[in-house]
Formats: C-alpha cells, structure tokens, sequence
C-alpha cells in the first residue's frame, strides 16, 4: 500500500470524506448555514435601524423623533403588553384577519374549480373577475360602511374582497396543470363528480391552494391596517393611529415590530403548511 494514498479507508469507511460517511453533519452543516444568514440578516436590519435612530438623535431639528430607534422602541413593549395594548390589538386584527380568510377560501376555491372546469364559466368570467380583481381593497370601504350594520363586518368584508382572487386563480391554475387523462380514467372506473372531486382535484391542487392561500393572507394583512385606521377603536390599525395622535412615537415603532413579526409568523407557518401538507417535494424559497 502507497505510503502516498489520499484516500484512507478505516472499517469500510472513508474517513476523508466525512460528509458521505455521515449525513447528519452534512444536515447539520446546512442548517447551521441557514441559521447564521437568517440572524445576520436580523443583525443587519437592527444595525441600520439603530444608526437611523442615532441620526434623528444627535440632529437638533429631529431629536424629537429619537423615539423611533430601537432602544426606546425595546423599552416601550413590557407597558404595551402589560396594560393589554399589544395582546388586544392581537387579538382584534386576528378576529378580522382570519373570517375574512375563511370567507376568500370558502368561496375562492369553488369560483377556482369552476374556472378550471368550465370553458364556458372561464370565458363568461373572466372579464368581471379581471375587473373587479384590479379595484383597490380600500375603494370599497365607503359602500362597505353603508351596506354592513358595523365597521367590524365592512373590514372582514374589505379583506375579503381582497385575498378572494389570489385564492381563486391559484386553484384554478393548478387544476389547469391536472392531466386530462385522469378525470377519464376516473369516470370509466365509474367515479361520480363528487368523487372526482375528493380524490383527483382537491389532492392534485392542494400545493397551489396553499400557495394561493399564502398570497391571500399576505394581501390581507396589507390591507388590514389601513383599513382599521378609521372607525375602529381595537386593532393594530386603531393602536398604530392612536400612538401617533398622542406623539408617542416608541409606542408607534413597537406596534409596526409586532405587526412585522406577527406576519413572518403567519407567513412562515404558511409556508410550513405547504411543505408538510402538499405532495410537491420542493423547498420554499
């Protein structure tokens, strides 16, 4: 044996490549990647964040709004969570938030299937869907706020309006990717419509329902704080408004914090769903 060899092999392993040899490492390796760029883009962010601050502070004409760096921004969030700001916000935007999500699906899923099976109801529909699709959210809080007894039910409405479409064309254009083929196999086996339904189109699209579903919550939650600024007195929106009626300006940065982190969550968990729940073995970016 050269005395010269690269490659030592020890009981039937290859100790110089220790990567092939143990996966967990090479696992371990990745996530741990992951985790550093993850924190120092998070590093980055309060680093910019804090100079900003620095800059209104030592600037005599804007000293005032020193309030907006992170320190006074951290101090602020025991009081807001204490007095039951923060958790009532919460907890008022995710009543809003999720109706009005349960209502996009409820109805987005039927109007994508229907897109996606019918020629004739695709063709009718697609120009008043197109339309309606390109509105602004907000142009319809003036007739919400007549045609529903409160604000409460014309905001679910708004964001309903809003993350119904982004529901509907992903299911439909995931069920345009189904192969033609099994809908006839399907009926030869002698498989009714509602068959159909449960065991070919729903499993074969459930990757694009959630993608659709992603986009509809990140497009209500957009919405959801412009539209809690007026008439309302709980929500994010309400707290955000408030904060700068009263020029309290840490309080205000720490709400924007809680509605940023509050929507990674979602958006995350969202993205968790479509890993673990579709058959589409891909990453998320």
């Amino acid at each position: 044996m050269s005395t010269n060899s690269t490659n030592v092999v020890t009981a039937g392993v290859n100790i110089d490549a220790p990567e092939k040899a143990n996966p967990c490492s090479r696992i371990i390796k990745t996530k741990g990647r992951s985790l550093a760029n993850w924190v120092g883009g998070l590093l980055i962010l309060g680093a910019l964040w804090w100079l900003g601050g620095y800059m209104l502070y030592i600037n005599p004409d804007t000293t005032n709004f020193a309030d907006f760096g992170p320190i006074p921004t951290f101090k602020a969030f025991p009081h807001l969570w204490s007095d039951g700001t923060i958790p009532n916000a919460l907890s008022a935007s995710s009543y809003r938030l999720f109706s009005a999500l349960g209502i996009a699906i409820v109805c987005g899923i039927p109007i994508g299937i229907l897109i996606g099976r019918s020629k004739v109801f695709r063709e009718v529909s697609n120009s008043p869907f197109q339309l309606l699709r390109m509105v602004s959210p907000l142009s319809w809080e003036p007739i919400a706020v007549i045609v529903f007894l409160s604000w409460n039910q014309a905001i679910i409405f708004l964001l309903a309006i809003a993350s119904v479409w982004p529901v509907a064309f992903a299911t439909a254009a995931g069920l345009a990717k189904v192969d033609p083929a099994w809908f006839k196999v399907a009926k030869n086996l002698g498989a009714n419509p509602w068959h159909i339904l449960i065991h070919i189109i729903l499993p074969a699209i459930t990757f694009d329902i959630l993608t659709g579903v992603r986009s509809a919550l990140g497009v209500a939650w957009i919405v959801l704080v412009p539209a809690e600024f007026l008439g309302v007195t709980s929500g994010l929106g309400y707290s955000i408004a408030d904060a700068r009626e009263t020029l309290s300006y840490d309080h205000l940065t720490a709400m924007v914090l809680v509605i940023g982190i509050f929507g990674y969550i979602l958006d995350s968990s969202c993205a968790l769903a479509i890993k673990k729940f579709s058959w589409h073995h891909k990453e998320e970016p």
